[in-house]
């Protein structure tokens, strides 16, 4: 075997390694819980305005923050009390597979209509 298919042998083990490595610290972490959201805090709204700049609802307690994020970092735009929002309805965000059979039927409906042969108005 030539040096250069060894060095390629080489390099290949240790990118299974290294990917091995990554999914147990990752599959690890999410089994002891990081990432997720502890605490008084929570995100009650977001509005992109743009691809750098957003508007986020921080409620902390009985607060609720109004941020805005830009370029600049996070400002404090204003606050209003909790109450005085509307209660958080149960958000569930919907399965890839609803995602895609709805974008797939509308461009399947939309390509049929393009398809189709036009008929001929008969004077």
């Amino acid at each position: 075997m030539s040096s250069y298919a060894g060095y390629i042998i080489e390099t290949f083990v240790t990118l299974l390694a290294v990917c091995a490595l990554a999914f147990v610290v990752l599959w690890g972490a999410r089994r002891m819980g990081l990432g997720r959201p502890s605490g008084p805090i929570e995100l009650r709204g977001h509005l992109p305005l743009d691809a750098r700049r957003a508007i986020y609802l921080v409620k902390v307690g009985d607060q609720v923050f109004v941020v805005g994020v830009g370029e600049g970092g996070f400002t404090k735009l204003g606050e209003i009390p909790a109450a005085s929002l509307p209660p958080e309805a149960e958000r569930r965000g919907a399965a890839f597979a609803d995602v895609l059979s709805r974008a797939l039927g509308r461009r399947l409906l939309e390509g049929r209509g393009a398809d189709e042969p036009r008929k001929k108005e008969s004077p």
